[in-house]
């Protein structure tokens, strides 16, 4: 089985979803990529895409749309400049087509060349999307691509044929391996990741890249926390993590990240105004998400709120902890994550919200366990408690918009993985009953006998909810 790195499942993203945003974005690169390799590429004309299952159903909520439009300008998600995605895209409605290079553009209509498949699903994957490039001499050229969560996309003849995959030294494909290698070599689980990730950078580039993941993440953080307003999309939601941050710190305004950070660690600790730090800073996070902004996908981007907040709260609340404790967090947390890629699902179009608020509390009680010095069975029992109790929860976002009740299932998510956490490291852990093993497997039984209209497709729980559009 191909290996699967930390930083695949924790890295820089764009919200307002992996699935729904990031995964079409990428598709539309790589279908321009296709045509490239079939010498194509100059004679294209126009493309018209086609959105089917979940993508059609909550695909405008989602912003997908956008996202093909973006993927098909040739632009970067991890470097675009976020506050000018609007304008960019009032220019492809106005002048009528995309510049798919800087020499060449195609023609463009919203209308006929978006086309959302309602009615319809493909068989691979529910995350569907079909492009159809016609070229001068009449002929046509089409390709299917599949979203399969966390920003991953795959066709349907290459998700397990990679003639060039990655196999570590230490493959790392169940929980009981990571125990079983970690006793072997006498290893903690984050000195075992660092290991195995020298299959794709040195153990100096892995401690850079997850100080960098963690730079990113106190920047959207900060960001969200001194943006106030209603959120994009129609439901009316208004922003709560600038007034709730306003409120903590008595008023004060600060010009830089670290400046902020050292206000709220220097305020009170107490019980109640920690837990309210901790909603704070998922809040934050996601209401950046809603907003088209630049975030850490961990392991989606509904869930992104969670690993941050998380790690926040260690950072200013727990006491000794620095850069080396930063690092074995998030390295350990995207670990995990990819024990749930390979062994069930990251995508709520398949395994509902379980598959990403649950996920990311997971990798964040593991990632928080390890970097607070619990034992490698800690660590896993951790993991396992957090899901145990996000098990069968469903993904049913109001009007297809990742804010009500996703925004909040951050919070709740954050909660829940501090809590498994303490639950873990004040325990015997030879004394668990059901292992982190069981628990994915269960969670994939689960996604797959849940009713698909809880699966991301806006038609049951709370998506049933009659809420007013106030805006388009």
């Amino acid at each position: 089985m191909e290996s699967i790195s930390a930083f695949e499942i924790i890295k820089v993203g764009i919200g307002p979803s992996s699935s729904h945003t990031m995964g079409p974005w990428q598709a539309a690169s790589m279908f321009l990529d296709h045509l490239r390799e079939e010498g194509k590429f100059l004679q294209l004309l126009e493309v018209k895409t086609h959105l089917f299952g979940s993508l059609a159903k909550t695909g405008l909520g989602h912003g997908t749309d956008i996202a093909i439009m973006m993927g098909l300008s040739n632009e970067n998600f991890t470097t675009i400049d976020t506050d000018k995605i609007d304008d960019k895209i009032q220019h492809i409605m106005d002048s009528g087509c995309i510049w798919v290079s800087d020499t060449q553009k195609i023609r463009f209509n919203y209308t006929e060349h978006i086309i959302f498949e309602f009615a319809i699903s493909l068989d691979y994957h529910p995350n569907g999307i079909r492009f159809i490039a016609k070229l001068e001499d009449g002929s046509i050229i089409s390709k299917d691509y599949f979203s399969v969560g966390g920003g991953f996309v795959v066709t349907e003849d290459s998700e397990g044929k990679n003639k060039d995959a990655i196999v570590t030294q230490y493959p790392c494909h169940s929980a009981q391996e990571i125990l079983d290698n970690c006793k072997k070599l006498n290893l903690k689980i984050s000195e075992l990741v660092i290991l195995n990730e020298k299959a794709w950078r040195t153990e100096e580039e892995t401690r850079n890249q997850a100080l960098y993941i963690w730079n990113e993440i106190k920047q959207c953080v900060f960001k969200g926390v001194n943006k106030s307003g209603i959120l994009p999309g129609g439901l009316n939601v208004r922003r709560r993590a600038h007034d709730i941050n306003k409120n903590l710190l008595h008023g004060q305004k600060f010009d830089n990240v670290d400046e902020w950070i050292k206000a709220v660690k220097n305020g009170p600790a107490d019980f109640n105004t920690v837990n309210k730090w901790v909603s704070v800073f998922a809040l934050a996070v996601n209401e950046e998400n809603a907003s088209f902004g630049r975030i850490i996908t961990a392991p989606t981007n509904g869930a992104s709120g969670v690993i941050p907040a998380v790690l926040m709260y260690a950072y200013c609340f727990t006491p000794h902890f620095g850069e080396d404790e930063i690092i074995k967090f998030i390295i350990t947390a995207g670990e995990i994550g990819t024990l749930y890629k390979k062994g069930a699902t990251i995508s709520a179009a398949m395994g509902g919200c379980q598959a990403e608020i649950g996920v990311s509390s997971s990798m964040a009680a593991a990632g928080l366990t390890e970097a607070m010095g619990g034992r490698k069975e800690q660590v896993l029992q951790a993991a396992e408690i957090a899901m145990e109790h996000h098990l069968g929860m469903t993904c049913d976002p109001i009007g297809g918009l990742v804010q009500i009740p996703c925004i909040e299932r951050n919070s709740m998510g954050a909660i829940k993985a501090i809590t498994a956490s303490n639950l873990a490291l004040e325990s015997d852990s030879s004394a668990a009953r059901i292992s982190l093993d069981d628990v994915i497997k269960t969670m994939w039984e689960t996604a797959l006998d849940m009713n698909m209209k809880y699966k991301e497709t806006s038609e049951g729980g709370l998506a049933n909810i009659s809420v007013n559009i106030v805006e388009c």
